[in-house]
């Protein structure tokens, strides 16, 4: 429907003419139809507030369910009563929650099992990583939802491309939590196109010297490892395969700013972002100078150089694919933060949630989430069986762009209570508000690589 109504706009655009778009339209789909008549969607709404908003079954099995109810007690007993505090409070996320955390097991949910984590040797297991996401974001995007993108980022890289003895190293500590990590890939002048990063690295006889601005490093100071793209070949004639990663070692630092001297030479200083949401997290600014880190520090050795990019962009696509399970577990406390509210507050006479109008919302609300939910499993399962993981940008496109209007809608149902600051719907729009521009920002997804995707196969 979206796109007929796009078509019929400009159809010379897209070389076809009226006639055509409407030839395309299902007007005979009488299940289309009926589905999607007010009647129905006011009745399906009026059973999900019933159901006091339990969603449809996901259609996973018992290992997933497990997975998935016990991340989701961890949320609801430990993450949930702080959130609001960590939010409002702008506090860092609490050391006591990430020992919980790490105790769970949470942190080596993407990293395989001969490493200690909870993946299993010789598979991937990408849904097990969605469903722990979703369970987590549902409480929390800043405080927990966010907590394992890092390492499952870095570990992709490891694994495509450190050597035996970086695996070792670095792979049982993240997933013991023993590590923390961040990931620094944008620049000052440079995000989405990473490519073209001019942070650089500089082979000197101790190891490699980097020099340079950093931003946008979510947890940087509580890490102790940064995850940095750099620039070790300064010819631009190279674009992306100029690029290598370095895992540059640090104390952990609480608060918002924090500078370290390398043992080898160099400052490197971190300056938090004050920002509008998707606080816990905060992300960094980030300045070195001069700061030297050992040959070691290269993913790959003497194999690394150059590949920066490609291993970059093998945690992408898991970290995309992260991102939309995040966008559905914040949906979905959007929407059991509806039913709540709609539910008690009396208007006219009814509460609101008996309005047809309301019912009809919550019922659009659960189509939409329902159906971000089960593509992300689908393009989970195409990524663990070998592909290439170029639909986790449309699945990262659609539920986050999903996840800014279904929270709108739910603010929009609490009247002037959901622009204060204390309901919880007033923190679920602005850290949905996130979504759309981290992991890629939604234009360069759209148009750098879905449009060029589809293009591609269209030819």
């Amino acid at each position: 429907q979206r796109c007929l109504a796009r078509w019929s706009a400009r159809p010379a655009e897209f070389g076809l003419s009226l006639t055509d778009i409407f030839a395309l339209a299902p007007a005979n789909d009488s299940a289309l139809c009926a589905a999607g008549a007010s009647k129905t969607l006011a009745s399906l709404g009026r059973e999900l507030v019933l159901r006091r908003g339990a969603m449809p079954p996901a259609l996973l099995g018992d290992d997933h369910e497990l997975m998935r109810d016990s991340f989701a007690k961890f949320a609801a007993e430990s993450v949930a009563p702080r959130a609001q505090a960590i939010h409002r409070e702008d506090q860092d996320i609490p050391a006591e929650l990430l020992r919980e955390a790490a105790s769970l097991g949470l942190f080596g949910v993407s990293i395989p099992e001969r490493f200690g984590g909870m993946q299993p040797d010789g598979r991937g297991d990408t849904i097990a990583m969605l469903v722990v996401t979703e369970a987590l974001s549902h409480a929390s995007l800043g405080a927990a939802g966010s907590l394992i993108t890092r390492p499952e980022i870095m570990a992709r890289a490891l694994l495509a491309g450190g050597t035996a003895a970086q695996q070792s190293r670095w792979l049982p500590a993240l997933a013991a939590g023993d590590k923390l990590c961040a990931i620094s890939i944008t620049e000052p002048d440079y995000g989405s196109d990473v490519a073209n990063l001019k942070f650089r690295g500089t082979r000197v006889a101790n190891g490699w010297q980097l020099d340079g601005a950093k931003t946008w490093c979510t947890f940087a100071a509580r890490a102790d490892v940064l995850f940095v793209v750099t620039r070790t070949d300064p010819d631009p004639a190279l674009s992306h395969k100029g690029l290598s990663v370095l895992l540059v070692e640090k104390p952990p630092f609480a608060g918002r700013e924090f500078e370290y001297q390398s043992p080898l030479g160099g400052r490197l200083t971190g300056r938090a972002i004050a920002t509008l949401g998707y606080r816990g997290m905060h992300s960094y600014e980030l300045f070195f100078e001069g700061f030297v880190v050992p040959p070691d520090a290269l993913i790959g050795e003497s194999q690394g150089e150059g590949r920066g990019f490609y291993l970059t962009m093998t945690g992408m696509a898991g970290g995309r694919l992260q991102t939309a399970a995040r966008a559905n577990g914040v949906m979905h406390a959007a929407i059991d933060a509806g039913i709540q509210y709609t539910s008690g507050r009396r208007v006219f006479g009814k509460t609101i949630a008996e309005y047809p109008l309301t019912s009809a919302q919550f019922a659009r609300m659960a189509a939409w989430l329902t159906a971000s939910r089960q593509f992300s499993y689908a393009v989970a399962r195409r990524l663990d069986a070998g592909g290439d993981g170029r639909e986790a940008s449309l699945v990262k496109f659609f539920a986050c762009r999903t996840a800014e209007w279904l929270t709108r809608d739910v603010m929009q149902m609490h009247g002037g209570m959901g622009y204060a600051e204390e309901t919880l719907a007033s923190r679920l729009f602005v850290d949905a508000r996130v979504l759309s521009i981290f992991e890629g920002a939604e234009e360069t997804l759209a148009l750098k690589v879905i449009a060029r995707d589809l293009l591609a196969r269209a030819s």
